[in-house]
């Protein structure tokens, strides 16, 4: 018998609308923000919102992640109790966590992950955390599939949960403190400034300018959808989209763009699962550049190789579309395989690098007449970052996601039968006492016809039995309202069977796999620190928002500018012109000393 692994695809949600969206185009779980405390400050949600969005996603036997995975002041975690009791409460199943003074607290028996925030990147580190009691880790965008595959085979029983899609921190999550360093704002408190998307000169330790107002930390967007298979078999378990911020229409496509790429492996993988239940049917095509996107990489899954970032723009370029051929009177002519839409949004990087972009009015054939004529030359490449008729398409409703039903129409001494079963075995059995009469005319097709209306209920009738005698009479009306009776009554058993994890966690003492802690350790709360030392760790240092340190790399980063210019002495040997060390300078002058550590394979960048 083949040893099956559920696969769980994790979409994002802002708010109530995108979860219900997301489950409706196919997740088989969503995380969501908590009232407080995530690591998304600007995306939290009420306790009634997140209940609704528990409601509708276990009808699917899809389950809700609500995140408070930012570090904890010692005065938060009283109401950080009682709120994961709420939570709890409404049947939220489970927490992404990052500050282990949670692990002391008071807790119902709700199931703790790891949040990437974390920095979970070894085999050491998941094994502790999974005998600590954590039921599933997220670990760090930068794992190649070799780290992947290593750290499953050290920890095969533990769920690993891996990022597919959408945008990238530069510095390893939770490792970014140039934020709280620059702005006073806090990444591990959910409130990045994005620094990492802001232009930047690179001088060299003479002052020579090696380029000028680039956006030289802003990574491209993760598009793994060609890699699931091989993550599959690397041992990934949970394949999370990443956009906690992003509209609704970015999670109804690329939900189902993933929806439809991981069906069409476990059709032909049996040794893979869906983790949730029900059947996604679109009326829109998928497509990942239609989606907010700064172009795609696979960062470093296979190792590094070509370039991840995206120097010209942090914004969204969207799909190239073509080039512009010439630009007449109040029109320009385009030169491309696919066509524009009245109203469309165009953009393209001009001569000094800048992003530009502008707004169609109409189009004939090839030509584009725009709201204002832009300053573009020739053969410059154009891309389309706001396609005025898939988001008409998605502005609709745009999925149906329906859980399949057997349904048995037999008869009893007293009268009729209707047996429900639905494709997680949950079944439901109602009488109907009626005397029997003889029909005039044959009632099978009738009898299906009227089954079948299972209309809005998340259910459609996959197998339609009729177990009669006798070709017997029954109204319309009586089969509709035992029908209606039915899906109530299996709605309720699939509520009460749903089957909920229960995690009570333990205390433990096993070894973590450092006995010194420094700023990096996020140590925020005297509960963590208890954590830490009854786990073996002799020397605990304070988080950097409780104590700065000075001279601090404030990021670690997988990508490196030296290897993006070309001077890598690992992978590329070519010397570089230019004097190290390298500096990062802002547009109010500060400045950002670059330091590479070839050993690990990290750039670190530190204050002056």
């Amino acid at each position: 018998m083949i040893k099956q692994r559920k696969i769980e695809l994790l979409a994002p949600a802002k708010n109530l609308e995108c979860g219900i969206e997301a489950i409706n185009h196919g997740a088989d779980a969503v995380y969501i923000g908590a009232p407080k405390f995530g690591a998304r400050a600007a995306a939290v949600n009420s306790l009634e919102d997140i209940a609704a969005l528990v409601a509708h996603a276990h009808l699917y036997n899809a389950r809700i992640y609500v995140t408070i995975n930012t570090i904890l002041k010692e005065e938060e975690l009283k109401e950080t109790e009682e709120m994961i009791h709420e939570l709890y409460r409404i049947g939220v199943d489970a927490l992404i966590v990052q500050d282990m003074g949670i692990t002391t607290l008071n807790l119902p028996p709700i199931p703790l992950h790891a949040s990437t925030q974390m920095d979970n990147r070894t085999p050491e580190k998941v094994r502790f955390l999974a005998d600590a009691g954590f039921r599933q880790v997220v670990l760090a965008r930068e794992l190649s599939l070799r780290e992947i595959r290593g750290i499953h085979t050290a920890c095969p029983e533990v769920p690993l949960e891996i990022f597919v899609h959408g945008a990238l921190c530069v510095s390893y999550s939770g490792q970014c403190y140039v934020s709280q360093a620059c702005f006073n704002r806090s990444a591990n408190r959910g409130s990045c400034a994005q620094f990492c998307r802001m232009p930047f000169n690179l001088v060299d330790a003479d002052g020579k300018v090696i380029a000028q107002e680039k956006h030289l930390l802003s990574l491209k967007d993760l598009n793994q959808i060609d890699e699931l298979e091989q993550l599959l078999d690397a041992g990934a378990s949970s394949f999370k989209i990443e956009g906690r911020l992003k509209d609704v229409s970015y999670v109804k496509n690329v939900t189902a763009a993933y929806r439809q790429k991981l069906d069409s492996i476990l059709s032909r993988r049996p040794e893979y699962v869906r983790a949730s239940s029900g059947t996604t049917r679109f009326d829109f095509t998928p497509q990942l550049d239609k989606s907010f996107s700064r172009g795609f990489t696979s960062y470093f899954l296979h190792g590094r190789g070509g370039e991840v970032a995206s120097f010209d723009t942090p914004k969204s370029l969207g799909e190239e579309m073509g080039t512009m051929k010439e630009a007449r009177g109040n029109y320009l002519t385009v030169a491309g395989l696919k066509s524009f839409n009245n109203g469309d949004g165009v953009c393209y990087i001009d001569e000094q690098g800048k992003l530009q972009g502008f707004r169609i009015n109409r189009v004939d054939g090839n030509k584009l007449y725009p709201q204002e004529m832009p300053r573009i030359k020739p053969r410059t490449v154009l891309y389309r970052n706001f396609d005025q008729e898939f988001e008409r398409s998605l502005a609709r409703k745009s999925a149906e996601r329906k859980i399949g039903v057997a349904m048995t129409l037999g008869e009893t001494e007293n009268g009729f039968s209707l047996v429900l079963t639905d494709e997680d075995a949950n079944s439901v059995t109602l009488a109907l006492p009626r005397e029997k009469e003889p029909a005039r005319t044959p009632q099978a097709d009738n009898l299906r016809t009227q089954l079948s209306k299972l209309g809005n209920t998340p259910f459609e009738a996959t197998q339609i039995d009729i177990d009669w005698t006798d070709n017997w009479f029954l109204p319309a009306s009586a089969l509709a309202d035992l029908r209606r009776q039915a899906v109530d009554e299996l709605l309720a058993v699939r509520q009460a069977n749903y089957p909920r994890e229960v995690a009570v966690l333990q205390p433990t003492t096993h070894a973590f796999p450092q006995t010194t802690l420094t700023y990096l350790g996020n140590v925020m709360n005297p509960q963590a620190a208890s954590f830490y030392a009854a786990h073996g760790v002799q020397s605990i240092a304070p988080a950097f928002e409780k104590e700065p340190v000075e001279d601090a790399v404030l990021m670690f980063c997988k990508h490196c500018l030296r290897h993006s210019m070309g001077w890598c002495p690992i992978h590329q040997r070519q010397r570089s012109p230019y004097k190290e060390p390298y500096y990062l300078e802002s547009t109010d002058g500060k400045r950002y000393r670059l330091t590479f550590d070839c050993k690990n394979c990290q750039m670190k960048v530190s204050a002056v």
